[in-house]
């Protein structure tokens, strides 16, 4: 109630300012200033209410493709990544030729970038295998077809280090699942992590990691020459990494050290979990 009388009041003070009010043309800017009000503001939902009543009675106003552009940014800001992804679908699927439609693709790529799984959900999650990076592999996507069609775009910079940024977040959660395999003795699922990792996520940090997976699962399934293949890979390319003994030799280790205590054991320091 307090959002739309908020709008009310916007928009009868800024169409009451002008004598031709009455003018559907005065009308519907007089929303569009409403909306662009809220954003300065800080007022993104009320913005969202704001452009959604623009278009819906001026569909086809000298604003409404403006205002199908703008909501996409405001559900963004308004923490409402599904609702900023299905708006950039829209626009991009109605102005393919828009000059701003690269845009529309930036915002639905930072939608899913910015989307907030909850962080204890994350932290309360003792399995990786059941954590869902879909979200960065949706933003990944977005900003790789952001780049494929519009390389010049003034949002092509961004995107591209958001990507390197994914790509390792990306490999990383691949590594996390693997060393979980480890731990529970699924050495071939853990190999072919390892694996998959280092064939798919070259230039990340976690190359060496998926290495060394590789040399322990393989030992530990006494397949010894792939064992040994990887393990020159791992010398050769990384000889700092921590798996390495001063000579290059593998130190044989559990890939996840469990210490018995839960996430929430360490972050409640002992009293939960």
């Amino acid at each position: 109630m307090r959002h739309s009388l908020y709008l009310l009041f916007a928009i009868l003070a800024l169409t009451g300012c002008s004598k031709d009010d009455t003018q559907p043309e005065s009308t519907e800017l007089a929303y569009y200033r409403a909306a662009q009000s809220a954003m300065r503001s800080g007022n993104y939902n009320d913005a969202v209410e704001t452009l959604q009543l623009l278009e819906a009675r001026f569909p086809f106003g000298r604003y409404a493709e403006q205002a199908q552009l703008e909501i996409i940014f405001a559900y963004y800001r308004s923490v409402q990544p599904e609702a900023a992804r299905s708006a950039a679908d829209r626009f991009i699927r109605l102005h393919p030729q828009h000059p701003n439609v690269d845009y529309a693709h930036y915002l639905r790529g930072l939608a899913s970038f910015d989307e907030d799984r909850g962080l204890f959900a994350a932290l309360l999650s003792t399995d990786p295998t059941k954590r869902d990076p879909g979200a960065a592999r949706d933003s990944f996507s977005d900003f790789a077809l952001l780049l494929q069609k519009f390389p010049n775009s003034k949002y092509a910079p961004d995107a591209q280090k958001k990507m390197k940024y994914l790509k390792n977040l990306l490999a990383e959660s691949e590594i996390d699942v693997a060393r979980y395999y480890i731990f529970r003795g699924a050495y071939v699922a853990a190999a072919n992590r390892g694996r998959y990792v280092f064939e798919n996520f070259q230039g990340t940090t976690a190359v060496p990691d998926a290495l060394a997976i590789m040399v322990e699962s393989y030992q530990l399934l006494e397949l010894n020459e792939l064992a040994d293949q990887a393990l020159e890979v791992l010398a050769s390319n990384f000889p700092e990494h921590e798996s390495l003994d001063a000579n290059g030799n593998f130190v044989k280790r559990r890939s996840v050290k469990s210490s018995g205590r839960s996430w929430i054991n360490i972050i409640s320091f002992g009293f939960l979990g």
